[in-house]
Protein backbone atom coordinates (compact mmCIF):
# COMPACT_ATOMS: atom_id res chain seq x y z
CA UNK A 1 0.00 0.00 0.00
CA UNK A 2 1.16 3.40 -0.86
CA UNK A 3 0.90 6.66 0.99
CA UNK A 4 2.33 9.91 2.19
CA UNK A 5 3.71 9.62 5.66
CA UNK A 6 3.28 13.84 6.27
CA UNK A 7 1.05 14.28 3.14
CA UNK A 8 0.02 17.86 4.55
CA UNK A 9 3.94 18.54 3.54
CA UNK A 10 2.54 18.17 0.32
CA UNK A 11 1.03 21.90 0.05
CA UNK A 12 4.32 23.37 -0.38
CA UNK A 13 3.64 21.94 -4.00
CA UNK A 14 2.09 25.88 -4.24
CA UNK A 15 5.81 26.72 -4.74
CA UNK A 16 6.14 25.14 -7.81
CA UNK A 17 3.60 26.69 -8.81
CA UNK A 18 4.62 30.10 -8.10
CA UNK A 19 8.22 29.75 -9.94
CA UNK A 20 6.41 28.67 -13.32
CA UNK A 21 4.44 31.61 -13.11
CA UNK A 22 6.98 33.51 -12.33
CA UNK A 23 9.68 32.28 -14.82
CA UNK A 24 6.41 32.74 -17.37
CA UNK A 25 6.29 36.26 -16.87
CA UNK A 26 9.96 36.88 -16.81
CA UNK A 27 10.23 35.06 -20.56
CA UNK A 28 7.29 37.19 -21.54
CA UNK A 29 9.09 40.42 -19.92
CA UNK A 30 12.94 39.27 -21.62
CA UNK A 31 10.99 38.75 -25.21
CA UNK A 32 9.92 42.38 -24.94
CA UNK A 33 13.23 43.86 -23.87
CA UNK A 34 15.23 41.93 -26.98
CA UNK A 35 12.21 42.78 -29.29
CA UNK A 36 12.73 46.65 -28.02
CA UNK A 37 16.72 46.47 -28.92
CA UNK A 38 16.26 45.33 -32.02
CA UNK A 39 15.52 42.55 -34.41
CA UNK A 40 16.69 39.05 -33.40
CA UNK A 41 18.95 38.50 -35.95
CA UNK A 42 20.93 41.49 -35.63
CA UNK A 43 21.13 40.48 -31.77
CA UNK A 44 23.14 37.37 -32.55
CA UNK A 45 25.68 39.23 -33.80
CA UNK A 46 25.75 41.49 -30.99
CA UNK A 47 25.43 38.48 -28.47
CA UNK A 48 26.51 35.81 -30.23
CA UNK A 49 27.42 33.19 -27.69
CA UNK A 50 23.51 34.21 -26.45
CA UNK A 51 21.31 30.78 -25.90
CA UNK A 52 17.66 31.28 -26.71
CA UNK A 53 16.73 27.63 -25.16
CA UNK A 54 19.01 27.19 -22.27
CA UNK A 55 17.32 29.68 -19.56
CA UNK A 56 14.06 27.68 -20.25
CA UNK A 57 16.23 24.03 -19.85
CA UNK A 58 18.02 25.58 -16.88
CA UNK A 59 14.52 26.31 -15.68
CA UNK A 60 13.09 22.87 -16.08
CA UNK A 61 16.04 21.33 -14.08
CA UNK A 62 15.38 23.83 -10.91
CA UNK A 63 11.73 23.37 -11.36
CA UNK A 64 11.54 19.30 -11.32
CA UNK A 65 14.54 19.88 -8.68
CA UNK A 66 11.90 21.33 -6.43
CA UNK A 67 9.07 19.28 -7.49
CA UNK A 68 11.72 16.13 -5.85
CA UNK A 69 12.39 18.22 -2.90
CA UNK A 70 8.60 18.35 -1.99
CA UNK A 71 7.80 15.39 -2.06
CA UNK A 72 10.26 13.82 -0.79
CA UNK A 73 9.62 16.40 2.13
CA UNK A 74 6.19 14.22 2.67
CA UNK A 75 8.10 11.27 2.17
CA UNK A 76 6.85 8.29 -0.16
CA UNK A 77 6.09 4.94 1.69
CA UNK A 78 5.51 1.48 0.43
CA UNK A 79 3.77 -1.17 2.76
CA UNK A 80 6.03 -3.86 3.27
CA UNK A 81 4.95 -5.79 5.71
CA UNK A 82 0.60 -6.78 5.94
CA UNK A 83 -0.06 -8.58 9.48
CA UNK A 84 -3.67 -9.75 10.28
CA UNK A 85 -4.48 -7.33 13.74
CA UNK A 86 -7.50 -7.76 16.06
CA UNK A 87 -9.82 -4.42 16.70
CA UNK A 88 -12.92 -3.13 17.99
CA UNK A 89 -14.76 -1.27 15.76
CA UNK A 90 -18.70 -0.16 15.42
CA UNK A 91 -20.13 -0.37 11.68
CA UNK A 92 -21.39 2.93 10.65
CA UNK A 93 -23.17 3.51 7.41
CA UNK A 94 -23.37 7.31 6.34
CA UNK A 95 -26.69 8.43 3.64
CA UNK A 96 -26.26 10.98 1.58
CA UNK A 97 -29.20 12.33 0.49
CA UNK A 98 -28.46 13.77 -3.21
CA UNK A 99 -32.18 14.84 -4.32
CA UNK A 100 -32.29 17.86 -6.00
CA UNK A 101 -33.96 19.52 -3.06
CA UNK A 102 -30.61 19.56 -1.28
CA UNK A 103 -29.54 21.81 -4.36
CA UNK A 104 -31.62 24.51 -2.44
CA UNK A 105 -29.59 27.45 -0.92
CA UNK A 106 -31.39 28.13 2.45
CA UNK A 107 -27.79 27.19 4.27
CA UNK A 108 -24.80 28.36 2.66
CA UNK A 109 -23.06 27.42 -0.10
CA UNK A 110 -26.07 24.63 -0.63
CA UNK A 111 -27.71 22.03 1.61
CA UNK A 112 -25.38 19.29 -0.77
CA UNK A 113 -22.66 21.20 -0.11
CA UNK A 114 -22.79 21.68 3.87
CA UNK A 115 -23.83 18.04 3.89
CA UNK A 116 -20.49 16.94 2.05
CA UNK A 117 -17.95 19.10 4.10
CA UNK A 118 -20.50 17.51 7.05
CA UNK A 119 -19.85 14.39 6.09
CA UNK A 120 -15.85 14.39 5.33
CA UNK A 121 -15.61 15.52 8.59
CA UNK A 122 -17.49 12.97 10.34
CA UNK A 123 -15.75 10.57 8.51
CA UNK A 124 -12.44 11.70 10.58
CA UNK A 125 -14.25 11.95 13.39
CA UNK A 126 -15.07 8.26 13.73
CA UNK A 127 -11.78 7.20 12.57
CA UNK A 128 -11.32 3.54 14.79
CA UNK A 129 -14.94 2.53 13.16
CA UNK A 130 -15.85 0.55 10.22
CA UNK A 131 -17.54 3.45 7.57
CA UNK A 132 -19.66 2.53 4.74
CA UNK A 133 -21.44 4.77 2.16
CA UNK A 134 -24.55 5.12 0.88
CA UNK A 135 -25.76 7.46 -1.07
CA UNK A 136 -29.83 8.23 -2.55
CA UNK A 137 -32.44 9.92 -3.48
CA UNK A 138 -35.53 8.65 -5.48
CA UNK A 139 -33.82 4.75 -5.03
CA UNK A 140 -30.95 4.41 -2.16
CA UNK A 141 -27.56 3.33 -3.56
CA UNK A 142 -23.85 1.42 -1.59
CA UNK A 143 -21.34 3.79 -3.02
CA UNK A 144 -18.99 2.02 -0.58
CA UNK A 145 -19.30 -0.95 1.35
CA UNK A 146 -18.11 -0.81 5.24
CA UNK A 147 -14.42 -0.14 5.65
CA UNK A 148 -12.05 1.60 7.30
CA UNK A 149 -10.37 3.36 4.08
CA UNK A 150 -11.13 6.51 5.17
CA UNK A 151 -9.48 8.85 2.50
CA UNK A 152 -12.21 6.70 0.11
CA UNK A 153 -14.85 7.25 2.25
CA UNK A 154 -14.46 11.30 2.47
CA UNK A 155 -13.41 11.32 -1.81
CA UNK A 156 -16.79 9.53 -2.08
CA UNK A 157 -18.21 11.65 -0.19
CA UNK A 158 -16.98 14.63 -1.82
CA UNK A 159 -17.69 13.78 -5.83
CA UNK A 160 -21.25 12.76 -4.73
CA UNK A 161 -23.49 15.55 -7.13
CA UNK A 162 -27.42 14.82 -7.71
CA UNK A 163 -26.52 13.82 -11.23
CA UNK A 164 -25.94 10.08 -9.89
CA UNK A 165 -29.70 9.98 -9.22
CA UNK A 166 -31.58 8.52 -12.12
CA UNK A 167 -34.79 9.15 -9.90
CA UNK A 168 -35.74 12.13 -7.35
CA UNK A 169 -37.69 11.56 -3.93
CA UNK A 170 -36.61 10.88 -0.47
CA UNK A 171 -36.62 7.31 -0.17
CA UNK A 172 -35.38 6.23 3.57
CA UNK A 173 -37.22 3.46 3.86
CA UNK A 174 -34.89 2.01 1.12
CA UNK A 175 -31.76 3.18 2.92
CA UNK A 176 -32.58 1.02 5.66
CA UNK A 177 -33.26 -1.91 3.66
CA UNK A 178 -30.07 -1.49 1.88
CA UNK A 179 -28.47 -0.67 5.36
CA UNK A 180 -29.71 -3.67 7.24
CA UNK A 181 -28.93 -6.15 4.08
CA UNK A 182 -25.16 -4.78 3.64
CA UNK A 183 -24.50 -5.31 7.68
CA UNK A 184 -22.97 -8.79 8.82
CA UNK A 185 -25.84 -11.37 9.59
CA UNK A 186 -23.96 -11.79 12.97
CA UNK A 187 -23.66 -8.17 13.75
CA UNK A 188 -26.65 -7.73 16.14
CA UNK A 189 -26.08 -4.90 18.48
CA UNK A 190 -22.67 -3.02 16.94
CA UNK A 191 -24.50 -0.72 14.34
CA UNK A 192 -25.51 2.46 13.35
CA UNK A 193 -26.51 4.48 10.46
CA UNK A 194 -26.37 8.43 9.86
CA UNK A 195 -28.42 9.75 7.64
CA UNK A 196 -27.60 13.26 6.49
CA UNK A 197 -31.01 14.86 4.00
CA UNK A 198 -33.36 17.55 4.19
CA UNK A 199 -36.10 14.90 5.28
CA UNK A 200 -38.32 16.46 2.12
CA UNK A 201 -40.40 14.18 0.20
CA UNK A 202 -39.97 11.36 2.22
CA UNK A 203 -42.03 7.90 1.81
CA UNK A 204 -45.10 7.14 5.18
CA UNK A 205 -43.22 3.66 5.62
CA UNK A 206 -39.82 4.97 6.88
CA UNK A 207 -41.06 5.37 10.35
CA UNK A 208 -41.80 1.84 10.07
CA UNK A 209 -38.40 0.46 8.86
CA UNK A 210 -36.75 2.75 11.58
CA UNK A 211 -38.82 0.54 14.11
CA UNK A 212 -38.21 -2.37 12.58
CA UNK A 213 -34.11 -1.75 12.20
CA UNK A 214 -33.77 -0.54 16.04
CA UNK A 215 -35.60 -3.71 17.21
CA UNK A 216 -32.77 -5.49 14.77
CA UNK A 217 -30.17 -3.73 16.80
CA UNK A 218 -29.23 -0.73 14.78
CA UNK A 219 -29.48 2.66 15.68
CA UNK A 220 -30.40 5.48 13.77
CA UNK A 221 -29.47 8.62 13.64
CA UNK A 222 -30.67 11.88 11.76
CA UNK A 223 -28.90 15.28 10.97
CA UNK A 224 -31.48 17.60 8.90
CA UNK A 225 -29.81 19.90 6.43
CA UNK A 226 -31.87 23.53 5.06
CA UNK A 227 -34.21 25.13 7.46
CA UNK A 228 -37.92 25.16 7.95
CA UNK A 229 -38.73 28.14 6.01
CA UNK A 230 -36.58 26.88 2.64
CA UNK A 231 -35.86 27.87 -0.38
CA UNK A 232 -36.28 27.50 -4.20
CA UNK A 233 -34.79 24.64 -6.13
CA UNK A 234 -32.00 26.16 -8.47
CA UNK A 235 -30.67 24.33 -11.63
CA UNK A 236 -29.56 25.03 -15.33
CA UNK A 237 -31.41 26.01 -18.18
CA UNK A 238 -29.27 26.80 -21.18
CA UNK A 239 -26.33 27.99 -19.16
CA UNK A 240 -28.36 30.50 -16.80
CA UNK A 241 -29.80 29.44 -13.17
CA UNK A 242 -33.40 28.94 -12.92
CA UNK A 243 -35.77 27.69 -10.03
CA UNK A 244 -38.13 24.47 -9.93
CA UNK A 245 -41.81 25.90 -10.46
CA UNK A 246 -44.87 24.40 -10.30
CA UNK A 247 -47.92 23.16 -12.76
CA UNK A 248 -49.30 26.78 -12.03
CA UNK A 249 -45.66 28.43 -12.52
CA UNK A 250 -45.13 29.25 -8.70
CA UNK A 251 -41.64 28.50 -7.57
CA UNK A 252 -41.52 25.57 -5.60
CA UNK A 253 -39.80 25.90 -1.87
CA UNK A 254 -38.00 23.20 -0.20
CA UNK A 255 -38.36 23.22 3.08
CA UNK A 256 -35.93 20.98 5.70
CA UNK A 257 -38.80 18.81 7.52
CA UNK A 258 -36.72 18.98 11.37
CA UNK A 259 -40.26 16.85 12.65
CA UNK A 260 -40.33 13.86 10.39
CA UNK A 261 -36.30 13.50 11.12
CA UNK A 262 -36.99 14.24 14.79
CA UNK A 263 -39.49 11.34 14.99
CA UNK A 264 -37.53 9.08 12.80
CA UNK A 265 -34.46 9.27 14.95
CA UNK A 266 -36.71 8.09 17.73
CA UNK A 267 -38.22 5.31 16.13
CA UNK A 268 -34.65 4.17 15.44
CA UNK A 269 -33.40 4.47 19.13
CA UNK A 270 -31.02 7.25 18.18
CA UNK A 271 -30.96 10.83 18.20
CA UNK A 272 -31.83 14.04 15.97
CA UNK A 273 -28.75 16.59 14.99
CA UNK A 274 -29.79 20.14 13.19
CA UNK A 275 -26.83 21.10 11.26
CA UNK A 276 -27.44 24.53 11.72
CA UNK A 277 -25.78 24.22 15.05
CA UNK A 278 -21.86 24.13 15.41
CA UNK A 279 -21.02 21.22 13.03
CA UNK A 280 -17.86 20.12 15.06
CA UNK A 281 -20.80 20.24 17.57
CA UNK A 282 -22.93 17.45 16.06
CA UNK A 283 -20.21 15.53 15.07
CA UNK A 284 -18.37 15.41 18.91
CA UNK A 285 -21.96 14.55 19.93
CA UNK A 286 -22.72 11.80 17.49
CA UNK A 287 -18.96 10.16 18.00
CA UNK A 288 -19.96 10.00 21.86
CA UNK A 289 -23.10 8.45 21.13
CA UNK A 290 -21.73 5.91 18.72
CA UNK A 291 -18.90 5.12 20.98
CA UNK A 292 -21.62 3.87 23.64
CA UNK A 293 -22.48 1.36 21.36
CA UNK A 294 -20.89 -2.09 22.08
CA UNK A 295 -17.80 -3.13 19.58
CA UNK A 296 -17.53 -6.01 18.47
CA UNK A 297 -14.04 -8.18 17.61
CA UNK A 298 -12.92 -7.49 13.86
CA UNK A 299 -10.08 -8.86 12.54
CA UNK A 300 -8.48 -6.87 9.39
CA UNK A 301 -5.12 -7.26 7.65
CA UNK A 302 -3.42 -4.35 7.68
CA UNK A 303 0.49 -2.89 7.20
CA UNK A 304 2.48 -2.51 10.48
CA UNK A 305 5.90 -1.82 8.23
CA UNK A 306 6.64 0.67 5.85
CA UNK A 307 9.33 1.55 3.99
CA UNK A 308 10.32 5.30 2.94
CA UNK A 309 11.77 6.43 -0.38
CA UNK A 310 12.28 10.46 0.61
CA UNK A 311 15.94 9.69 -0.15
CA UNK A 312 15.35 9.16 -3.90
CA UNK A 313 13.53 12.17 -4.45
CA UNK A 314 15.75 14.57 -2.05
CA UNK A 315 19.30 12.87 -3.80
CA UNK A 316 17.60 13.41 -7.59
CA UNK A 317 16.47 16.86 -6.76
CA UNK A 318 20.26 17.65 -5.59
CA UNK A 319 21.64 16.29 -8.55
CA UNK A 320 19.46 18.50 -10.88
CA UNK A 321 20.90 21.51 -8.69
CA UNK A 322 24.24 20.64 -9.09
CA UNK A 323 23.40 20.02 -13.18
CA UNK A 324 21.67 23.62 -12.96
CA UNK A 325 24.92 25.24 -11.13
CA UNK A 326 26.77 24.14 -13.86
CA UNK A 327 24.79 24.48 -17.12
CA UNK A 328 25.82 27.93 -18.68
CA UNK A 329 23.86 30.39 -20.17
CA UNK A 330 26.16 30.32 -23.17
CA UNK A 331 25.58 28.75 -26.48
CA UNK A 332 28.52 25.43 -26.33
CA UNK A 333 30.87 26.54 -28.98
CA UNK A 334 32.01 22.89 -28.83
CA UNK A 335 28.73 21.69 -30.40
CA UNK A 336 28.44 24.52 -32.86
CA UNK A 337 31.55 24.09 -34.48
CA UNK A 338 31.08 20.15 -34.76
CA UNK A 339 28.99 18.62 -37.51
CA UNK A 340 27.32 15.60 -35.27
CA UNK A 341 26.15 13.92 -38.45
CA UNK A 342 29.61 13.86 -40.00
CA UNK A 343 31.62 10.17 -39.76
Amino acid sequence: MFRFENIHHLYALAAVLITVIAFLWYLSYRRTALEQLGAWGSLEKLIPGYSKSKPTLKYVFLAVALLCLCIGWANPQWGSKKEKVQAKAVDVFIALDISNSMLAEDVRPSRLEQAQKFGQDLVVGLKGERIGLILFAGNAYLQMPLTNDYAAAAMFIKSANTGLAPTQGTAIAEVIDLATRSFSEDNKHHKALVIITDGENHDDSALVRAAEASEDGMLIFTVGVGTAEGAPIPFSFNGRKAFKQDKSGQRVVSKMNPVMLTELATKGNGTYFNLQENSQKVINELDKRIDKIEKRDIEQRSFTEYNSYFQYFIGFAILLMLVDLFFSYRKNQWIKNKDIFDV
